[in-house]
């Protein structure tokens, strides 16, 4: 192998190569992993060829490339070279043009046009085109559109290349860098140079912090306009985006965007010139601002959305029916099912099929599910409607529609009422691609839909929802207002329940306490803030085995093994915590249960990413909506499968997870949407039951040990719960309540749209002028599909 002198390419690590073939490339992201033939290097590697791994466009045979980057050993293939950025080289004779000008890479110019090229413009023919476009109208019976696309494609690698070597100067990894490129393309150093905050805007995965280096490297001052309007858009992003608010008041905004200002530089910046920068923010639509609160866009006008639907749906007429008929239809429902519903049950069934929006609340084990049951039979029955589903086509589709934020609760929805459910995202026909198919312009169809999990959705989907709903659909929203609000901002159920506006009946009388249900006596005295006096007492479904921080690992592993030893699968037995880190947290967990339940084994195949083995058997959870695939976050498979890269012909490891037998097949670059679910935390749980929940509550939990979280965990229990740790920790998360916190207006607004106005205090500026039932909203209602 010849090795290449450092002066030539420089001290950096690099090795110069013919591209042999691209064994993965991803499109999205362009991460590729290549074979090259090896002819220059100055690395001490003598092998003819080597694997390059790295963030590419789509490379041809037989071109020559340069790579930059360093070796590193892959567990399972070995050594391969990481490149950090790339550049290509040009052929430099006329054959090697011809055959470059010809390839894939210039659609449309075939070996006799590329000879016409290189005839007209010499050996420099790519030089001469890049310098100057018009050149290529020397060459004979070329058409201008093919001229044009020549010279765009050449432009684009040539400029990928340059921006990938300058952005990792500027300290810019290489997948970092290629979502730059993908968002400015060949303009991304002009903007980082101009305004590197534009990054903050533009670039999923870039923050403040990140850009402020930037910042500083190219001398923009503390007080520069471009850094004060960064540190703004960063403040309400991610007090929406990690807080659950739907918007930040102008006081909060001020006092945090002055504080990251100031930390960073040591400068004072004056409040003025903060709120300055906010107006001109307003201005240009890129933060909504309404009596002193300032809003992401889409989420201000997913409230307005969720509004006018909600408006809308309440004013629909419904067929009524006379209480005796309905009382007949529940005596017949009462004798078929051989249940008897008690006074308020009753109440919520008659409700819910004379209201056209209806809300159904209660906590465990005051019967929701029994009355959407109820719900469900008695609508079928009043109105005449078959619940066969063997009865209705695509061009007849079936009138009931039931659907939940995951797919487990949607399992559950199913196996309650023995018909079909789905999650929010499918019966919205969500898809990569396209987005939502259902909209307000293509509505779903149907004549009553059941909402349950309620609490777990967020202002953007609500929003999604409600407008994809026909006039003329009965809706009911069923939901647990003391659980865990949505990941996403917002907390619409408890918001709509707060209106006093939507017909609601709150469950209140506990029937599975009456079949001797600790847990369900434990969830009810935590809603009201309080814990039992025999709380580490022995139940015959509950129990508190004491133990320290650095023994919760262990004695979880021991209730996990002796469950496991009594007949119960690794499916039914769910460890829940509230953080990730830490001797008692969800990572240490889960390695010491993989021990336990699935250890390394010759039989049983493994595969690494990163610190994670997975092996054929892993219980595993989904981290990310996949709708095109039918598995959503939350939810919970087995990997029954790996394939090793030389086995198949994608040439690239897979790994088959099974969902309750829906298979899902991962490359090795999909596996940071799933991870072990031996333990997961209490979010992840929310909408799914188990037969054994373990919960382990410690004091190291403090910063997430809320009243809410504790009671979402604890009502995760079918028949059993451990909890685990110390007492006191348990008690002072119950005490605290964070009810409140989040910032919506969602409440406010729906109570002021049924408030009577006096016409006395309408302004009279637009008398006359058409424009009394217009407001901003109505130019803008694009930007909220």
């Amino acid at each position: 192998m010849q090795r290449q002198e450092s002066w030539a390419l420089g001290e950096k690590s690099f090795i110069k190569g013919t591209h042999i073939v691209t064994i993965f490339h991803n499109e999205s992201n362009l991460y590729s992993v290549v074979r090259i033939h090896v002819e220059e290097t100055n690395e001490g590697y003598d092998e003819q060829e080597v694997v390059v791994t790295g963030y590419f466009p789509r490379m041809n045979e037989h071109d020559v490339y340069v790579f930059y980057g360093a070796f590193k050993d892959h567990p399972r293939f070995g050594r391969q070279y990481v490149a950090e950025y790339f550049r290509k080289e040009m052929p430099q004779t006329k054959e090697g043009l011809i055959y470059y000008l010809s390839s894939d890479l210039f659609k449309g110019i075939g070996k006799k046009t590329a000879e016409q090229i290189v005839e007209a413009l010499g050996d420099q023919a790519i030089s001469v085109i890049l310098a100057d476009p018009e050149a290529l109208a020397k060459v004979p019976k070329l058409p201008k559109n093919k001229a044009k696309e020549l010279y765009e494609t050449l432009k684009e690698h040539q400029g990928l290349e340059q921006i990938m070597i300058a952005l990792s100067q500027f300290g810019f990894g290489p997948q970092l860098s290629m979502k730059i490129y993908q968002v400015y393309k060949e303009a991304a150093l002009d903007v980082i140079q101009k305004n590197p905050y534009q990054l903050v805007e533009d670039v999923e995965g870039i923050g403040f912090r990140r850009a402020d280096e930037l910042g500083q490297q190219l001398g923009l001052s503390g007080s520069h306009p471009d850094r004060v309007r960064a540190a703004c858009l960063y403040v309400i992003e991610s007090d929406c985006l990690q807080e659950g608010h739907v918007y930040v008041t102008k006081e909060q905004l001020l006092f945090k965007a002055k504080q990251l200002l100031e930390s960073k530089r040591g400068e004072d910046i004056p409040p003025d010139m903060i709120e300055r920068e906010l107006l001109d923010l307003a201005k240009e639509g890129k933060v909504i601002h309404e009596d002193g609160r300032f809003y992401i866009p889409t989420l201000y006008f997913a409230e307005k959305g969720i509004i006018t639907n909600i408006k809308r749906l309440l004013e629909q007429k419904v067929t009524g029916f006379p209480e005796a008929e309905f009382l007949l239809a529940l005596g017949r429902l009462e004798e078929r099912l051989d249940v008897q519903y008690g006074p308020l049950q009753k109440d919520a069934i008659q409700q819910a099929i004379s209201s056209p929006l209806f809300i159904l609340t209660g906590g465990p084990g005051t019967g929701k599910t029994t009355v959407i049951k109820g719900i469900v039979e008695i609508f079928a029955d009043l109105h005449g409607v078959s619940l066969d589903p063997k009865d209705y086509h695509k061009e007849n589709p079936f009138p009931i529609l039931l659907a939940a934020p995951t797919g487990r609760a949607a399992k559950r929805m199913s196996e309650a009422t023995g018909l079909p459910a789905m999650t929010i995202h499918r019966l919205l026909g969500y898809n990569a691609a396209e987005g939502f198919t259902h909209h307000e312009d293509e509505p779903i169809e149907g004549n009553l839909l059941i909402v349950d999990e309620m609490s777990m959705v967020d202002t953007w989907l609500a929003n999604q929802l409600l407008k994809s709903l026909p006039t003329g659909m009965q809706v009911i929203l069923v939901g647990d207002e003391d659980q865990l609000p949505s990941v996403g901002p917002g907390q619409v159920l408890k918001d709509l329940l707060k209106t006093s506006r939507i017909p609601t009946i709150r469950l209140t009388e506990v029937y599975r306490q009456a079949e001797g249900s600790s847990i369900i006596e434990l969830a009810h005295c935590m809603k009201k803030g309080e814990l039992p006096a025999d709380l580490s007492s022995p139940k015959t479904d509950r129990s508190f085995i004491r133990c320290k921080a650095e023994q919760v690992v262990d004695v979880v592993r021991q209730i996990a093994d002796n469950a496991w030893k009594k007949g119960y699968s690794v499916k039914d037995i769910q460890v829940l915590a509230p953080m990730y880190r830490g001797p008692a947290g969800i990572d240490r967990l889960n390695r010491t249960l993989q021990e336990l339940f699935n250890p390394k084994s010759p039989q049983k195949r493994e595969l690494s990413s990163g610190e994670t083995v997975y092996r054929v058997g892993d219980k595993v959870l989904q981290l990310v909506n996949q709708p095109d695939q039918n598995v959503f976050n939350g939810d919970i498979g087995e990997i029954v499968a790996i394939f090793y890269a030389k086995e198949n012909t994608e040439q690239q490891d897979l790994v088959v997870v099974s969902f309750d037998g829906n298979e899902v097949t991962y490359t090795r670059q999909d596996l940071t949407q799933i991870t072990h679910a031996y333990c997961c935390s209490i979010h992840k749980a929310q909408g799914s039951e188990f037969p054994i929940v373990i919960l382990p509550v410690v004091k190291s939990y403090y910063r997430m040990l809320q009243r809410n979280l504790l009671y979402t965990a604890v009502t995760r229990s079918k028949k059993f719960l451990i909890l685990c740790g110390e007492e006191e920790a348990f008690r002072i998360g119950t005490a605290r309540c964070d009810d409140g916190v989040r910032q919506t207006t969602l409440a406010e607004k729906i109570q002021q749209l049924f408030e009577p106005v006096d016409e006395m205090e309408l302004p009279l500026d637009d008398a006359g002028i058409g424009m009394e039932n217009v407001s901003p909203y109505d130019f803008m209602i694009e930007e909220a599909k």
